[in-house]
């Protein structure tokens, strides 16, 4: 119990105190891992909460175990709740907010921290996963190195660039900040979404700075499945970003939403449509092969980082997956869209007017897309 301080200690006058805030649910092996890696870090003045999201395994005990105080929510919140109810029990002055199955580098910490030490006008900070996935399987490594590819584009200054958005699995923000735009908003993302990415609109929108640094590095440990990048890339945030960028007004072109990715997904649907009308006509052949021509061509920088880091073969394998990843985004849209435009474009007016615009809230619905609503809610149900 004494691997960690009782408080975030601060040795150098002025220097701002820490405390690392780790949500988790049901975290096993994983879990492990990203506590052990924390013991590792080279920074070591912090305080380490847990909150456990309803567990029925053994995270809290193990959390204690590692010197961690822990929180404990008697069922499941989500981790917008969750992060809320930890930053709100913090004493640091920052906030380190870590997913429970992603471990830090042992410069991980140091390097974010000193940023704010250089900056004091900095507001937040965020990295990105590294180059070396642990879980094995090319869905696995496919995801977490597209990731890492994403977050590493763009024109960096000193490993560092602005950013509008925000991101949990490994970022730093000020506690006061934090509180005073009032945390995640766990009313419109009850289940792991992109609670992270509407809080830093409202940040940025307000005059704060974020930036990403891409020299803040840790390992993902998470096991992918087909399924489970389908689920999360349509429901759990290709749907809830879309809605989040008609709701604001934002004109998204960072990270995920750049203009090639853009160009690929119209690709991809060119593809689709071409593919299924080969019966009707050879032509349609020709017009798949130029669509498939044009996804590969937007996106040779990243086949050529996969072949980079895993070969010619895996960049080869995870072109369909790419693919996929497309299909997935382009029925995110048209979710999205039927969905603000028949549904919650009315709501969002009421919402405007009660000066709640970024908050969401509850929208009357006809009875059919409380329909599907309630299958999105299973399809996410499972954590």
């Amino acid at each position: 119990m004494d691997d960690f301080p009782a408080g975030p200690a601060s040795a150098e006058p002025g220097r701002p105190s820490l405390s690392v805030v780790v949500p988790v649910h049901n975290g096993g092996v994983d879990f492990e891992r990203c506590l052990r890696r924390l013991r590792e870090s080279t920074w070591t003045d912090f305080e380490l909460l847990v909150v456990d999201d309803g567990s029925t395994d053994q995270s809290g005990p193990l959390a204690k175990s590692h010197g961690a105080f822990v929180l404990r929510l008697d069922r499941p919140m989500g981790p917008a709740a969750a992060r809320n109810l930890g930053a709100e029990r913090a004493t640091g002055d920052l906030i380190f907010f870590l997913d429970a199955d992603v471990a830090v580098h042992p410069e991980t910490i140091a390097r974010g921290m000193s940023r704010f030490l250089a900056d004091d006008d900095l507001t937040a900070l965020f990295g990105s996963y590294d180059d070396r996935p642990s879980a094995h399987g090319i869905v696995s490594r496919f995801r977490n190195l597209l990731h890492h590819y994403v977050h590493q584009r763009g024109d960096f200054v000193d490993d560092v660039r602005p950013a509008h958005t925000f991101w949990t699995g490994c970022g730093l923000i000020r506690r006061r900040e934090f509180l005073e735009f009032g945390g995640f908003d766990p009313r419109l993302y009850a289940r792991p979404s992109i609670e992270d990415i509407e809080l830093g609109y409202r940040l940025t929108r307000a005059g704060r700075r974020i930036l990403l640094a891409r020299d803040v590095l840790a390992t993902h440990l998470k096991r992918w499945t087909l399924f489970d990048m389908v689920r999360t890339d349509i429901f759990r945030r290709g749907v809830p970003w879309m809605l989040l960028i008609k709701r604001s007004g934002t004109v998204e072109t960072d990270l995920n939403v750049q203009t090639g990715q853009k160009l690929s997904v119209a690709a991809t649907g060119g593809l689709l449509l071409a593919t299924a009308a080969l019966p009707l006509s050879l032509w349609t052949g020709a017009i798949a092969l130029a669509c498939a021509g044009t996804v590969a061509t937007l996106n040779v920088d990243l086949y050529r980082f996969l072949a980079q880091r895993r070969g010619v073969a895996f960049a080869a394998g995870s072109f369909p997956l790419h693919l996929v990843y497309f299909v997935c985004c382009g029925l995110s849209v048209v979710i999205a869209l039927a969905r603000w435009y028949l549904v919650d474009r009315r709501g969002a007016s009421i919402a405007e007017g009660q000066g709640r615009i970024d908050r969401g809230g509850p929208i009357p619905s006809p009875a059919w897309v409380r329909l599907a609503r309630r299958l999105q809610r299973w399809t996410t149900r499972s954590r």
